[in-house]
């Protein structure tokens, strides 16, 4: 199974608000959402991105990929692995 770590929009109109999940990329890309890592909240200045990192750590590991976003954020805040 190929797994990703996505943002997932939610919110209302004009209040965007991201969930950063891992999702099964099985179903074009409509899967299963196995779990809810952390969340992307761009409004307030600076926008605020928390990120449970043992499990990230641990999808990463299994070999889930993230998007290129969701990368950018890893980046940021240096929880990025080498090699990936």
């Amino acid at each position: 199974m190929a797994v990703k770590i996505r943002l997932e929009r939610k919110g209302k109109r004009n209040r965007p608000f991201y969930r950063i999940i891992a999702i099964s990329d099985e179903k074009d890309g409509r899967g299963e959402v196995l779990e809810n890592i952390g969340f992307y909240d761009p409004l307030p200045d600076p926008s605020v991105v928390e990120i449970k990192e043992g499990r990230l750590a641990y999808w990463l590991s299994v070999g889930a990929k993230p998007s290129p976003t969701v990368r950018s954020f890893l980046k940021r805040k240096g929880l990025l692995p080498p090699g990936l």
